[in-house]
């Protein structure tokens, strides 16, 4: 039987990895000035970031998961699409951002 314990822990779970996901793909984003190397970047390396929430949350409170497909699909492959899809679809564009220029940085000796 599934407790509430179980179904709020997943959805703290899912919530974390989603935002870590997304943080990481702006990451990826704005200081990798290659084609490919974000989305490359994205694919193999945040899932193996993601493995460390997903174990520590899931030995604090024990996840719904009745397989390990499950806990891969839910856990890793919603959070990971739905924080790519955040990140790509719904901020700007890291080229379309207009960052303020700091006083320091323009009054500072080139070197």
């Amino acid at each position: 039987m599934v407790s509430l314990a179980g179904v709020v822990g997943t959805l703290v779970l899912v919530g974390l990895n989603t935002a870590i996901a997304a943080l990481l793909t702006r990451f990826f984003r704005v200081r990798l000035d290659t084609r490919w190397g974000p989305v490359v970047f994205t694919l193999f390396i945040t899932p193996v970031v993601l493995i460390a929430p997903t174990l520590l949350l899931g030995s604090v409170v024990p996840p719904v998961f009745e397989s390990p497909a499950a806990l891969i699909a839910i856990a890793l492959l919603l959070p990971l699409t739905m924080g790519v899809a955040f990140d790509y679809l719904w901020m700007p564009s890291p080229d379309e951002v207009d960052l303020p220029t700091d006083y320091r940085q323009e009054n500072s000796p080139r070197r």
